[in-house]
């Protein structure tokens, strides 16, 4: 049985890195362009240029540059660090090359997708259906360019998939629980650091771990690994959050302003009534549609200065609890743009391609494609769609036997996607389609293991009902 098993692992996963591999290098590498932002973990590596090719095309070597200053945490940090000392060691030029690093994401997915496999209590034939669904999440093209990217999105993509995996292998006995926990520990420390907005997964994920237990296991031997791993990962969050920013407390005036000035102020409602409401002179009306940063930004106003106290956290929260339809209208874009998927300025393939500029790929659209078909319908399919999924996802749990662990997983990622989808909506204001790739990966996913969890369980006495496996465990007992 166990080297069944172990043979099926290292079919998925060199199979799995196989696939991954010829859809990024074949028939040339793809990645996701940087917007701007990629100078905040590019400076911390010394390979920050000052004549990046913006979001036309990606650069897939970076060479080395003055240093600078920044305090962004992200997980992805310690990928570009390895990538960057993988590539000296093979004698590459660059301080940073995206190909070496997309390789690395490639295998880490192919890790997380063996460890799901892995941990799925199914059929040979079922669990060649589910590697291919999950395939089908890791590879869509909405997501798989941030494996060679400077962006954080990648990091956050492969440590949830890794995250799954582990608290999956976390519920079978002997060895594969003590391999699932080091795959966890692994994959929430990538996952939840990733971004500030996946420390919003750490709640989550600790309530998952609540519901970890390996057949047979009570007490001590049932809660002392899943608090082991819950200790590891705290410690290491709280050591890593503690290196630098973890609130972005210089972006939050920043969110705030893109809210105020292109969620709320958008130019197609009554700006003069929702300046007042918000304590905002008039005037600033046209300021709608700035951003921070632009030559028209509110923030070079003069009197800019006497209403800075309005644009907050707390005005804002105000004005959306006291104009519910307009909050409702403000998600129901957001939902749009969730389902939209694609970033639409944001390129795809290298300077050297030969591809136009801004040019996208669509090698693997399946699931992207029938989002972005169905966009305009917002939360008339979103709000449906995550419905559906906490239903089948409620129903893997209450069958406990083979199914819970999945239900588990399926609510985790669910609650997640909902939490980013508020904060991402009502809380940033720009580059909404971006912001709400954390929202639609982890809800495909989690679809993903709501199908899976109506697939037939495999028997055996590993998937016993849990009283019928204490049962058996007892001497003179019988079921």
């Amino acid at each position: 049985m166990v080297w069944r098993e172990l043979r099926l692992g290292l079919g998925v996963l060199i199979t799995s890195a196989g696939v991954l591999l010829v859809r990024f290098l074949v028939p040339r590498p793809v990645g996701m362009a940087d917007n701007g932002d990629g100078w905040r973990l590019l400076c911390q590596l010394g390979a920050k240029e000052a004549d990046r090719p913006a979001e036309k095309f990606v650069r897939f070597a970076y060479h080395s540059a003055p240093a600078c200053d920044s305090a962004y945490i992200s997980s992805q940090a310690w990928l570009d660090k390895f990538a960057s000392a993988l590539g000296r060691l093979f004698g590459l030029p660059s301080v940073l090359n995206l190909v070496v690093l997309g390789v690395l994401c490639c295998v880490l997915f192919a890790l997380g997708v063996t460890a799901i496999v892995l941990g799925l209590r199914l059929s040979t034939r079922d669990r060649i259906i589910a590697t291919v669904l999950l395939l089908l999440v890791v590879a869509d093209s909405a997501f798989f360019g941030y494996v060679a990217s400077v962006l954080s999105e990648g990091a956050a993509f492969a440590g949830i998939v890794l995250l799954c995996g582990g608290l999956l292998l976390m519920n079978r006995p002997g060895a594969w629980r003590y391999t699932g926990a080091v795959v966890t520990v692994l994959g929430a420390m990538i996952g939840i650091n990733a971004k500030t907005q996946t420390l919003l997964l750490l709640p989550f994920f600790v309530l998952a771990l609540a519901f970890v237990r390996a057949p047979g296991s009570r007490g001590l031997a049932r809660w002392a690994l899943p608090v082991a791993v819950l200790a590891v990962v705290g410690t290491g969050t709280a050591l890593k959050q503690g290196t630098g920013d973890p609130a972005n407390a210089e972006y939050r005036e920043a969110n705030m302003y893109h809210v105020v000035f292109d969620s709320i102020v958008d130019g197609r409602h009554d700006a003069a009534a929702d300046l007042a409401e918000l304590g905002l002179p008039p005037e600033f009306a046209k300021y709608a549609g700035s951003t921070w940063w632009s030559a028209n930004s509110a923030t070079k106003d003069p009197s800019y200065g006497r209403y800075r106290d309005r644009i907050s956290r707390r005005n804002v929260a105000h004005f959306y609890l006291t104009h519910p339809l307009r909050t409702v209208e403000i998600l129901h874009r957001s939902a749009q743009e969730v389902l939209t998927a694609r970033v639409p300025n944001l390129g795809s393939f290298g300077e050297g391609s030969g591809q136009a500029p801004l040019a996208k790929e669509y090698r693997v659209p399946v699931l992207s494609g029938v989002t972005g078909f169905l966009a305009p319908l917002g939360l008339f399919f979103l709000l449906p769609l995550w419905l559906v999924i906490l239903w089948l996802g409620v129903r893997a749990f209450r069958r406990r036997s083979g199914r819970r662990e999945i239900g588990v997983v399926t609510l985790m990622l669910l609650l997640f996607a909902c939490g980013q989808f508020l904060a991402s909506g009502l809380g940033e204001g720009i580059e909404g389609v971006k912001h709400q790739q954390l929202t639609l990966f982890p809800t495909l996913l989690a679809a993903v293991f709501a199908g899976i969890g109506l697939l037939p369980r495999r028997t055996g006495e590993e998937t016993l009902p849990e009283p019928e496996v204490a049962a058996k465990s007892v001497p003179g007992r019988t079921t």
